[in-house]
């Protein structure tokens, strides 16, 4: 277990607290389970209540997290469905990047680019 996720758990955890219970009990006992066995026990997170959670920081992972759990336990049909859509996108983009990033023919170019201007430092 990655310590950024062992350190998420412990946020997640932190913002479920102050939940209602009627809302934190539609999250299944073995996740909340599976969260604090894997939390990050030195790791002091808390939230303020009274300020919006937009507001405050959380981690990339634990936000991720909560977005699962939002998705899964408490979104309707159409929430689901915009959020999937969402992350669809959002994956596509980071595939397109990554396609961009360490596609052959621009690293062939690049490397290309790099020789050349070190023949020319060289003469």
């Amino acid at each position: 277990m990655t310590n950024s996720y062992a350190k998420a758990y412990t946020e997640v955890l932190e913002i479920l607290s102050h939940f209602s219970k009627e809302e934190y009990s539609k999250i299944p006992q073995e996740k909340i389970n599976f969260y604090k066995s894997n939390m990050e026990k030195n790791y002091e997170y808390s939230i303020n209540p009274n300020i919006d959670l937009s507001k405050q920081y959380i981690s990339k992972e634990a936000n991720a997290i909560l977005l699962s759990i939002f998705r899964d336990y408490f979104a309707n049909d159409r929430q689901r469905k915009t959020l999937n859509n969402l992350l669809s996108q959002n994956q596509e983009k980071l595939e397109n990047i990554k396609r961009e990033k360490y596609n052959s023919k621009n690293i062939l170019i690049n490397n290309n680019r790099n020789v050349t201007i070190d023949n020319s430092e060289n003469k």
